[in-house]
């Protein structure tokens, strides 16, 4: 709500939190400061009995488990950078821009390093792109969680994404601002490496329409992988795999020109490919309409309803590779070699999916475990944990009630930060929770509490405040998810998902928190040290037992 207030002799409008409540007999109060500081609520959040340097045992912890997801972005990128290069955007300036530097430089030497500049400053570019990033990563951790979790982002990118794949159909063209072009390569004509500079910087503004969806992909890809701050670097890791795909081609053209000879000429063979990608477009714009579905429980994409769209759209995929789906007067296309197996693979890929659409047990897929939506997000309801072989109908997703339980039962508790469109988490659930021995493992010996940090479901007006925290930042906590993302925070110093943690009944840690662990026998032993914590903890204190 606004306010005007009067400062000299100017009224300036200030902005004030103002909220309203009806009684019984229908009568208006209002209350400025709704977010204020509530120091008995901030307790809840903050539990000083958490140690992370005394936990019971000494087992676990988060050291590197982050690293594995940088390499994976970067290799992700190289091979985006890869498509890019035999888009119509790129490819064609492959041999022109290699023959321009070998040609026009005073000696073969001179045009090798120029042609080596041209693609370091290519790489370089797109390293750049990431920096900003890291800027805001710094003012906000959790940037890149929100770019994968919130709602109105992922909508957006679902719009995005579908803007760009009829671009790649044909139907416009996508390109920055012409002037922004201009500019880049009237510097372009320096000769120096000022000049190569922008040279580069051209390609990388006039090829924007098809290396764009690919850069957007990245993002949400370094969102959706971020743990913690770690986002900002996953990003740069993987535009830098991207930049180095581009930039690798002009060095190494440069330093063997008779390869040139070897590239296949441009052709119709280029808007095949746009086209696949187009079709591939539209498919990860479903997945972030899965995202904003799934964290807003909307109940649109359940997880058959996407694989049915994914298996149509790979359908037409197919069938448009093997010339049965293709424009009005257009010729059949000559089914080569690579046409050939590109037609099966992603006709192999439609078969694979089908089984996602059915009620048996060949409906989990492990190739989309964290891709689709999760067996419990199903048309048939929750499946029972003997027919999904996991844990999941069995967990409660409220902290306290949890502990209560684990009081009641005498048992410990196995804290699992997750989010409904975290891929990790789905991994672990449908990967590692249906091995047979920590299925056991949690559900015999376990109470568990999954807390879901990007629920957006608000909380009661009575339980929403102002979060002040010791190192000076605040937050206020509307959601659910606000509530359990700043538990997590505050308690165990991280903010990545999924995130484990080992307590007792009276909130002991029996182990370090470990993070994304796909190792099943690593985790299962990560289990059985908390076990072994539980007992060390029930001979010096009795009172826990079953009752």
């Amino acid at each position: 709500m606004h306010f005007f207030v009067i400062k000299g002799e100017e009224i300036l409008p200030e902005e004030a939190q103002f909220t309203f409540k009806a009684d019984a007999s229908g009568n208006l109060t209002g209350q400025e400061g709704w977010f204020t500081v509530n120091t008995e609520a901030a307790k809840g959040l903050k539990r000083p009995t958490f140690d992370l340097n005394n936990p019971i045992m000494k087992v676990g912890g988060i050291g590197n488990e982050g690293q594995s997801s940088v390499w994976l972005i970067f290799v992700l990128g190289f091979l985006g950078g890869l498509v890019a290069l035999v888009t119509p955007c790129v490819f064609p300036m492959i041999p022109l821009t290699v023959s321009f530097f070998t040609k026009s430089s005073q000696d073969r030497k001179s045009g090798i390093f120029n042609a080596s500049m041209y693609g370091f400053f290519i790489f370089l570019i797109y390293v750049l792109f990431s920096l900003p990033f890291h800027i805001a990563g710094k003012a906000d951790s959790a940037i890149f969680n929100n770019i994968s979790t919130n709602i109105w982002l992922n909508l957006i990118f679902f719009v995005v994404f579908v803007a760009f794949a009829l671009s790649f159909f044909g139907l416009y063209e996508i390109t920055l601002p012409s002037g922004l072009a201009s500019k880049a390569d009237s510097k372009a004509n320096k000769n120096s490496l000022v000049g190569i500079f922008f040279m580069a910087l051209t390609l990388v503004v006039v090829s924007f329409s098809c290396t764009g969806p690919i850069m957007g992909s990245l993002l949400a890809g370094a969102g959706s992988a971020a743990s913690g701050g770690s986002g900002a670097w996953m990003l740069t890791a993987g535009m830098a795999g991207f930049g180095l795909a581009l930039a690798l081609p002009f060095a190494l053209f440069a330093l063997f020109p008779n390869w040139l000879s070897s590239l296949p000429k441009s052709g119709g063979w280029l808007t095949s490919v746009k086209v696949v990608l187009g079709f591939v477009e539209v498919a990860l714009a479903v997945k972030f309409l899965s995202n904003a579905d799934l964290v807003a429980h909307w109940g649109i994409l359940h997880r058959e309803t996407f694989f049915l769209i994914w298996i149509i759209i790979f359908a037409l995929t197919t069938l448009y590779l093997f010339g049965f789906l293709r424009g009005k007067n257009t010729p059949k296309p000559k089914m080569g070699k690579i046409r050939i197996f590109f037609g099966l693979l992603f006709g192999a890929f439609t078969l694979y999916l089908i089984p996602g659409i059915t009620n048996t047990k060949y409906a989990r897929l492990r190739l989309m475990s964290g891709f689709a939506p999760p067996m419990s997000y199903s048309w048939y309801g929750h499946h029972t944990a003997e027919e999904k072989g996991a844990v999941e109908p069995d967990v409660m997703n409220d902290y306290e009630k949890g502990l209560a339980l684990a009081k009641e039962q005498g048992k410990p508790v196995l804290l699992d930060f997750t989010g409904w469109a975290c891929v990790n988490c789905r991994n672990m659930e449908e990967n590692v929770w249906t091995d047979p021995e920590v299925h056991s493992l949690i559900k015999d010996n376990y109470i568990l509490v999954s807390l879901y940090t990007d629920d957006r479901k608000k909380l009661d007006e009575t339980e929403q405040f102002l979060f002040q925290s010791d190192e000076g930042w605040s937050k206020k906590i509307v959601t659910i998810g606000d509530k359990y993302a700043t538990f997590q925070r505050v308690n165990f110093i991280n903010q990545s998902q999924p995130l484990y943690v080992l307590i007792t009944p009276d909130e002991r840690l029996l182990t370090l928190p470990v993070a994304y662990t796909p190792d099943i026998q690593e985790y299962a032993n990560w289990l059985k040290a908390g076990l072994e914590g539980w007992k060390k903890r029930k001979r010096n204190n009795p009172v826990f037992t079953a009752k």
